[in-house]
């Protein structure tokens, strides 16, 4: 049932998605979605405003409009809900896919990275160690806080790219992290507003982003240029393309 009744309003336009907001609200009313802070719904909302002293952009303020009334029942399944999706994150529970793991110490016990071969016996995953050095890896599941990300140079990887650099492990990764994306197949949008916390929250001393030679490839370098832009700081992108054949056309920096 719907009455007026005192409950949070988010001016957009003031907003600037840095989430300061969040962990104030007790009722986990609040999300950042899409790079703004919004309701999650108004029935999770009680209109007693405990987030109001959190936005440094005055962002937030009380109203008196139409809305359902807040559902304490409701509110205590969404809490119970995120609980198991920060256990995700945590790498503690919910879906191992998605949990974050810091892999940067596996590779430091791998030793450095084994010349190329040449003759001999060919590699394999059983004599050419692995350099990832984080995970999860697609840009939508990795959290803007994740540790790996503090203070890194960040590869920005176009999905084909592995697939078709022979040597990307030993010449890219090293333990360096990595998220990748789709220009082409996924939400361009998405991936700046993304990406753009990503440069607020974890300070990215770098961006090199890595792409295939075609044209719509090219995208993942205009998607990485519009999030430092949002983010509104100063954060040097580098640009390397890959030949169809896995020839590096630009050399990597």
């Amino acid at each position: 049932m719907a009455v007026t009744r005192k409950i949070v309003h988010i001016d957009e336009d003031k907003c600037d998605g840095c989430g300061q907001c969040v962990p104030s609200c007790a009722e986990g009313a609040i999300r950042i979605l899409d790079g703004k802070a919004r309701l999650v719904s108004d029935k999770y909302c009680d209109g007693l405003g405990a987030c109001l002293g959190h936005c440094p952009r005055d962002a937030i303020s009380i109203i008196e409009r139409e809305a359902p009334l807040f559902d304490e029942h409701a509110t205590h399944s969404h809490l119970a809900a995120l609980r198991e999706c920060e256990a995700t994150r945590n790498g503690t529970g919910g879906c191992p896919g998605a949990a974050v793991k810091d892999l940067r110490l596996n590779v430091l016990s791998n030793g450095p990275p084994m010349p190329a071969a040449s003759g001999g016996a060919p590699a394999t995953a059983n004599n050419v160690p692995s350099r990832l050095g984080n995970w999860p890896l697609q840009l939508p599941l990795v959290p803007p806080n994740a540790p790996f990300l503090r203070e890194a140079d960040l590869l920005l990887v176009a999905d084909c790219v592995p697939a078709a650099h022979p040597d990307f492990h030993r010449r890219f990764l090293n333990g360096r992290p990595m998220v990748m994306a789709c220009p082409k197949l996924d939400n361009a949008a998405a991936h700046i507003q993304k990406l753009a916390q990503i440069i607020r929250v974890s300070g990215l001393r770098s961006i090199t982003v890595l792409h295939m030679q075609v044209p719509c490839c090219t995208g993942l370098l205009r998607i990485a240029e519009a999030a430092v832009g949002m983010a509104g700081t100063h954060v040097p992108i580098h640009d390397t393309t890959i030949a169809l054949d896995g020839r590096e056309l630009t050399a990597a920096n």
